[in-house]
């Protein structure tokens, strides 16, 4: 978990309804392009000048067209003016032609704000294989120049333009003070299936109005990621497209500790929002790990806690079998020792060393029975901590993917 933001910083930050719409200097757009048959499918963020852009994108081997391109524009070294996400189709393990046609994306928006293509990032999300409704993009691109504003209407039609299962559009935002003048870091997110503590295993496009420089931007990222997106688990499962990026004016200085924070709240914000929303959810799971060695481990067995099918399970059924809990922080095989643990559920001691119970399974099963869950599992091992989040496996989970192309 993010650490409580200090009095000090704490008095400078105000939490925004607009999402990446409150941030000045961009405007944002969601239509219906036709690449679902009802709903938004297309999203257009502009960005009033050049920006620098800072990318974590996903570790999969098989990565679909619009990551290739992105990268592309990205190592071009040209500021980046607009980013292009659709929903609805992954345009992934499309071949050449799938990057023909996230190519022409960028090149049709490109052409509509009179930028050069290699200024425009391009997203892609939904059914794997599929090539790209290109010409439903191009036309729909033309609406979505039409209809870009500032605020928070502008930025929910974009929230809800980039959702696949997700059942609610995710938007965070917060102003913050540095020097006696406001900013803003705001951003816009997708996920709820293929989920899994591995980055990257959704999208997410935030933005700020103070200048960074690009080198510091990209660590500023790299370490919010870390400890928010990296940290969420829905099924365990990696996609092909997922990324986060991260634009702001062109600025020379490293960010001050306000940035960095106020950065990491609207990070876990969208991450908390995806676990949430996790297909067939019923319950949101918080794994602390503490008494770790180091950083490293406690994250290591965090994940491998939260991201567990078994724990994932008995928590829908609200059985209070801790021994999974145990197993999978074994299995992680990342110095766990059997004899120096304990387990704390709902801030109440659960199991003490040895397996002894300090709860009655009447007890933890009605601990259980909350919409929150918080274990607390306590290595012995050092000072170090980590928390991940996850959510159950349900019935529901099931229907939803057994039937997703069809």
């Amino acid at each position: 978990m993010l650490a409580p933001s200090p009095p000090e910083l704490q008095e400078r930050i105000v939490s925004l309804r607009g999402g990446i719409g409150s941030v000045p200097g961009v405007r944002v757009s969601g239509v219906h392009a036709g690449i679902k048959r009802r709903k938004r499918d297309l999203a257009l963020i502009v960005f009033e000048r050049e920006q620098a852009c800072a990318a974590v994108v996903t570790t999969n081997d098989v990565k679909a067209a619009p990551i290739t391109v992105s990268n592309e524009h990205l190592a071009s070294g040209r500021g980046v003016r607009a980013i292009v996400c659709n929903s609805g189709c992954a345009n992934a393990c499309t071949g050449e032609r799938g990057e023909r046609d996230a190519r022409a994306s960028a090149a049709q928006a490109a052409a509509l704000l009179d930028v050069a293509p290699q200024q425009v990032i391009v997203a892609s999300t939904g059914v794997i294989g599929v090539p790209l409704p290109l010409d439903r993009v191009q036309r729909g691109l033309e609406r979505c120049v039409d209809q870009l504003d500032e605020g928070l209407k502008a930025a929910h039609d974009a929230a809800e333009a980039i959702m696949t299962t997700d059942r609610v559009p995710k938007l965070s935002a917060y102003a913050f003070y540095h020097e006696a003048k406001r900013y803003t870091i705001g951003g816009i997110a997708k996920g709820s299936g293929m989920i899994a503590p591995n980055m990257a295993t959704m999208l997410a496009f935030l933005a700020t109005d103070f200048p960074v420089a690009r080198e510091a931007l990209q660590r500023s990222l790299a370490a919010a990621v870390d400890g928010t997106f990296n940290m969420i688990s829905v099924d365990g499962d990696m996609s092909t497209n997922d990324a986060v990026y991260l634009c702001a004016p062109h600025g020379t200085q490293p960010p001050p500790p306000i940035f960095e924070h106020v950065l990491g709240k609207v990070a876990l914000d969208l991450a908390l929002a995806m676990v949430d929303d996790g297909e067939g959810a019923t319950k949101r799971l918080e794994v602390c790990v503490v008494g770790a060695r180091d950083t490293a481990q406690a994250r290591t067995l965090a994940r491998a806690v939260v991201n567990s099918s078994l724990v994932k399970t008995a928590l829908y059924g609200e059985d209070p079998n801790w021994g999974r809990i145990v197993a999978a922080a074994g299995a992680a095989r990342a110095g766990f020792d059997p004899q120096r643990w304990s387990i704390a559920l709902n801030g109440r001691s659960w199991v003490e060393r040895d397996g002894i119970e300090t709860l009655t399974e009447a007890e933890a099963h009605r601990e259980l029975e909350e919409r929150e869950i918080v274990v607390t599992l306590d290595l012995g091992l050092g000072e170090a901590a980590a928390t991940a989040w996850g959510c159950d496996l349900s019935r529901d989970y099931v229907r939803i993917n057994a039937s997703y192309r069809t």
